[in-house]
């Protein structure tokens, strides 16, 4: 036997190819490509009715001169947005905006401190993230009426003040400089919470390798803050800042509850407010929370553009 006849003898022979699987059937397909959909069905019905058509609703109110109340609209093209813009009272209470935009970043900062130090092993530590929370889970509106007693003449922190012999005879929220003050205050107590428990999950979620390995070179607090603590929570960060701007635009129900915008307390939420349920100017104040919409959107895009959120790879 040659050679070539022991390899042909060796070389095994083939047997019958492997079935192939049999295609999906067309309405197993179907459904799998649907099934996604289905269970988006739900929200996005929620979402739509519920968001987005009231948006739609509001811009085409904005271009009429309708009163909220007969079923009849007319019409009025950019009439709205023309008074709007040409009337510079409806713009001043963007000043009052200031006192919570410079709240939030008193916020932040006091959100920021106390997550750093309570994602560390320190005593009471669960004790105290209860009582930082607690405020945000608070009705607004009992918020306002606490402290509306609290600012009162002769009220709560008149008689704290005198227990130290300072002097109480202060309207706090009689002028505008102190109301405004004393409720960009409110604001940060009620507020802070949600703040301190975005910082504290983003720190938390910093893998513990990287502390250790920190503290074997000799790093101490300020060090882990500055260059593990503070690059891995800078998405986190932003997302504080987005809502900390939109919110001081949008302030409504400390002021309104406890001032009704009196004494230069006046928002721009309240002002609309007031256009269509107080004036029957709901053409008008449609056209101003689209003008609020788009402030909003544009601080937002703008804020994004400057401090774009980068990847970070603490690893």
């Amino acid at each position: 036997m040659t050679d070539t006849t022991e390899k042909a003898a060796a070389r095994p022979v083939p047997g019958p190819a492997a079935p192939r699987p049999a295609p999906a059937p067309r309405t197993a397909r179907l459904w799998r490509g649907i099934t996604p959909w289905l269970f988006l069905l739900a929200p996005l019905t929620l979402l739509i009715v519920f968001t987005y058509a009231p948006i739609a609703n509001m811009i085409a109110y904005s271009f009429t001169d309708w009163d909220g109340v007969s079923p009849g609209l007319r019409y009025t093209g950019a009439g709205n947005y023309t008074e709007l813009f040409t009337r510079s009272d409806l713009f001043e209470v963007f000043w009052v905006s200031g006192y919570y935009l410079a709240a939030s970043v008193f916020q932040i900062a006091a959100a920021l401190y106390f997550a750093t130090v309570l994602s560390f092993d320190v005593r009471f530590r669960n004790f105290f993230k209860g009582v930082l929370f607690f405020p945000y889970l608070i009705n607004g509106v009992a918020i306002g009426f606490i402290f509306l007693y609290f600012f009162q003449d002769g009220g709560t922190l008149d008689s704290l003040l005198g227990l130290f012999g300072a002097e109480t005879d202060r309207a706090w929220l009689g002028t505008p400089e102190s109301a405004n003050t004393s409720l960009a205050a409110v604001s940060v107590w009620r507020h802070l919470g949600l703040n301190f428990v975005l910082f504290l999950g983003a720190i938390q979620s910093i893998p513990a390798d990287l502390y250790e390995a920190a503290e074997l070179d000799g790093a101490n607090r300020w060090h882990q803050f500055r260059h593990i603590i503070a690059p891995g929570i800078k998405p986190v960060l932003s997302l504080t800042v987005i809502l900390s701007i939109s919110g001081s635009l949008s302030v409504f129900e400390i002021p309104y509850i406890m001032t009704g915008g009196a004494t230069g307390t006046e928002t721009f939420v309240i002002q609309t407010v007031k256009l269509a349920f107080q004036f029957n100017k709901t053409g008008l104040a449609s056209a101003a929370a689209v003008v609020l919409l788009l402030i909003v959107l544009a601080v937002t895009w703008l804020q994004r553009r400057l401090v774009p959120d980068d990847k970070v790879d603490l690893t």
